[in-house]
């Protein structure tokens, strides 16, 4: 059955092009196996809570039309607004409006989130479709201040604040001189867009619409993960081709059902609950069988002020692949954990391919279980912390093909992983986590094979192009676990170093390292021999070491081999013939209005000195503690003979870095 869904439709008619539906909400209560809805252009105010799911071969497929824009939206028009001066309106709203919970009666909460100035709630309010800032009064509305923690500092004047009472919520607003009686003015009144109530609905695509203006919750990984769109704990959804913004918290939800949070959340650490709640998913059927398998791809993901994309354990085994996604966590109203335009937890056999990540807070972020996680020719830029966090991981990850060009390139709080092709143009983080103890699991399953805590390395870079910069430190300058740049004045710290951060609950001294390698000189060379390969009489003669090895805390070790390194980037101490040279061979400009890269490869013959090797899945080995070869999800090898436009790449001799190279002439490109 093909259902059609119009503006001019009605839900007691047939549904068909001739007699369509009103709402997209009554198609998804009939929609069974093989059926298709096609909206037509228009806006819907609905919330759409599909009740079944498709088959391998047959989905249920949610589409627009293709007659203009469709967009399903989380709020409502508001326009009976009473000026009370200084630019100032007021409006009173029944508390009848809001179906599923009142969002300016809820505060904004979660597990991970730090404390703030502000008690935030999911309440917006919109001019124009985009957001403005909750602040603590109606005094706070008159004379609003710039929020200095907002990247789009003059946005921030634009202010609100709410009083609930029990038959009504009362609003005041800033707009900034414009009347909201003649614009677009709207507040969210439903939490999702596109959310099936019950798990398990499988294999569902929504494609082509424009989803925005949404309340989900907070989407901490201990906790139910809601989104603005998500498949609620299902498998094989495909999300395409939609424009996703305004999300309160999350754009797109891959994450845990409701019923695997935990609660004990006082009386448990933080790694214990985590550990929990995989435990209690995988006794309730976490399994490659029922839950993951998504595809995510070619979507434009933005202003969502948590993250981007998120999934903890739900997004295994999927692909998410060229999406453009930027100004996450724009606002900072609040700030935790769990940020990023992509955040995953156990992203299992997940390729993250292709995608362009910038403008936000932070770009991908890979916490726990990142083995068989592949990340490969994305773009990240003027993100305010790192591209790329990866943490408590054991691998084996790959990373391959990628342009890090943010200041601030990696946070390694990891071990296991492969770096391969890279452009890197940023600093670096490196920093072990002894004190937790996260699981690695069977080759391409989510069965556990074991607990290990992390003591850093198992790490190889393989054919990396090393962009360096005159202005940045050339030693290692102490940094706070969620610092970025630019760093504080080192003044402006407490007693042993450290940057003075309120609100963080972890203050571990961690080290910002120049760009290239030298933030893993103090692990052995992966030539040398291995520490489980010592006798009680070679252990005795390594004093402290040996005991870091007999606790379980000894560093392991990294391979580096082929690097460039291009004005004042610092080669690590394993490559001592590294390559070096003080010009920089390649230069490039961010234009953020657009999301793009240009990329200008002025001197060739530089970026050819290096004489590289093919990198293959027998180059790269296995890692330590997972006994697992950086392969693809079916087991087979990779061979990394095309470079990042897919160009072949010769069996000998190749470039360092994404692209490959033939000729002397300068090229320009955009990426």
């Amino acid at each position: 059955m093909n259902y059609h869904i119009s503006l001019t439709g009605n839900d007691q008619a047939k549904g068909t092009a001739d007699q369509p539906f009103r709402t997209i909400s009554r198609a998804a209560v009939l929609a069974v196996p093989g059926d298709t809805i096609t909206v037509h252009a228009g806006v819907y105010r609905e919330s759409v809570n599909p009740v079944n799911g498709g088959t391998p071969d047959q989905r249920i497929v949610y589409k627009s039309a293709g007659d203009g824009e469709v967009i399903i939206t989380g709020a409502e028009r508001i326009s009976d607004w009473t000026s009370e001066g200084d630019h100032v309106w007021k409006t009173e709203i029944p508390n009848s409006l809001f179906t599923a919970r009142n969002p300016f009666d809820v505060e904004l909460s979660g597990d991970w989130l730090f404390d703030g100035e502000l008690t935030a709630h999911l309440g917006d309010v919109y001019l124009d479709g985009k957001s403005l800032y909750e602040c603590e009064s109606v005094d706070a509305v008159h004379k609003p201040e710039v929020w200095s923690e907002a990247k789009y500092s003059e946005d921030s004047l634009l202010k609100w604040y709410a009083e609930v009472s029990p038959e009504t919520t009362t609003i005041w607003a800033h707009f900034g001189g414009k009347d909201p009686r003649t614009e677009n003015v709207e507040i969210n009144v439903r939490p999702y867009c596109f959310w099936p109530e019950k798990p398990g609905l499988n294999y569902i695509t929504v494609s082509g619409f424009t989803l925005r203006q949404a309340s989900p919750q907070w989407a901490a990984p201990t906790e139910f993960q809601e989104g603005l769109i998500g498949p609620h704990w299902s498998k094989g959804w495909i999300i395409e081709n939609n424009i996703i913004s305004e999300s309160k918290n999350v754009g797109i939800s891959l994450g845990t059902e409701i019923g695997t949070g935990h609660t004990n959340k006082q009386s448990k650490g933080g790694t214990q609950r985590e550990q929990e709640v995989i435990l209690r998913a995988l006794r309730s059927g976490w399994h490659k069988d029922s839950v993951g398998s998504h595809i995510v791809r070619n979507n434009l993901i933005h202003d969502c002020e948590q993250a981007g994309i998120v999934g903890h354990m739900g997004g295994a085994f999927s692909q998410i692949s060229q999406n453009r996604i930027y100004n996450i966590h724009h606002k900072r109203l609040r700030h935790g954990a769990e940020v990023g335009g992509i955040k995953l937890h156990a992203a299992l056999d997940t390729h993250i391919t292709g995608n362009k990540i910038y403008s936000s807070y932070r770009g991908l972020w890979l916490d726990w279980q990142a083995q068989g996680t592949r990340i490969s020719r994305n773009v990240f830029f003027d993100n305010i912390s790192e591209d790329l966090f990866v943490e408590v991981c054991h691998g084996p990850y790959l990373v391959d093909h990628n342009l890090f060009l943010s200041p601030m390139n990696f946070r390694d709080m990891a071990q296991g992983g492969a770096f391969v092709h890279n452009l890197f143009a940023g600093q670096f983080v490196v920093q072990s986590e002894v004190t937790r103890t996260t699981p690695y699991h069977f080759p391409h399953e989510t069965a556990m094979a074991g607990y290990s805590n992390i003591t850093g390395g198992d790490d190889r870079y393989y054919n990396n192009l090393f962009l360096g910069d005159t202005e940045t430190n050339r030693e290692p300058v102490p940094i706070t676990f969620f610092e970025h740049l630019p760093l504080k004045p080192r003044n402006e710290t407490e007693e042993g170093g450290k940057a003075v951060m309120d609100g963080v609950p972890e203050d571990t001294i961690c080290y910002l390292h120049p760009v290239g390698l030298g933030g893993y000189n103090k692990h052995p060379d992966v030539e040398d021999k291995k520490w489980w390969e010592y006798t009680k009489e070679e252990l005795a003669d390594l004093g402290d070491a040996a005991q870091d090895f007999l606790k379980g805390n000894a560093v392991l070790p990294v391979g580096m081999d082929g690097n460039l390194y291009l004005s004042d980037a610092v080669p690590g101490s394993h490559e001592p013939k590294a390559k070096s040279h003080e010009q920089k061979g390649i230069t490039f400009e961010v234009d953020t209005s657009k999301g793009k890269v240009h990329v200008h490869i002025d001197d060739p013959a530089v970026l050819a000195e290096t004489s590289t090797s093919m990198v293959t899945t027998d180059t790269l080995g296995k890692t330590y503690h997972a006994d697992m070869k950086h392969e693809k999800p079916d087991g087979t090898p990779y061979r990394f003979d095309t470079d990042y436009f897919g160009h072949k790449r010769p069996d000998t001799d190749l470039t360092p870095g994404p692209f490959e190279l033939s000729g002397d002439a300068s090229l320009a490109f955009d990426c």
